[in-house]
């Protein structure tokens, strides 16, 4: 599913216009966003959490010539999902 088929089931389960729904999806996407850039974590009750976590810098290996390389530390998002997620996903 892509983002526009999104948009029009939530628009279809809502009861909104497509335009409605779009406006509504990137409210979401956009304040998830500005919690995780500020470190917070998003918990979404029976969906899952959304939080950063700090990965710090290695050593890895190029697989092509088996040189010695450094990749840098860096912040990831981690999503943990609900239990009723994964109980929907596991029927």
């Amino acid at each position: 599913m892509n983002k526009s088929e999104l948009v029009k089931k939530i628009a279809d389960a809502a009861g909104l216009t497509a335009a409605d729904a779009k406006r509504a999806l990137d409210a979401t996407t956009d304040a998830i966003k500005e919690a995780l850039v500020k470190g917070d974590k998003v918990q979404l009750i029976g969906f899952g959490t959304f939080a950063t976590k700090e990965r710090p810098a290695r050593q890895g290996v190029n697989p092509s010539n088996g040189q010695k390389i450094k990749i840098a530390a860096k912040t990831v998002v981690k999503f943990n999902p609900g239990s009723d997620f994964e109980e929907a996903v596991n029927k």
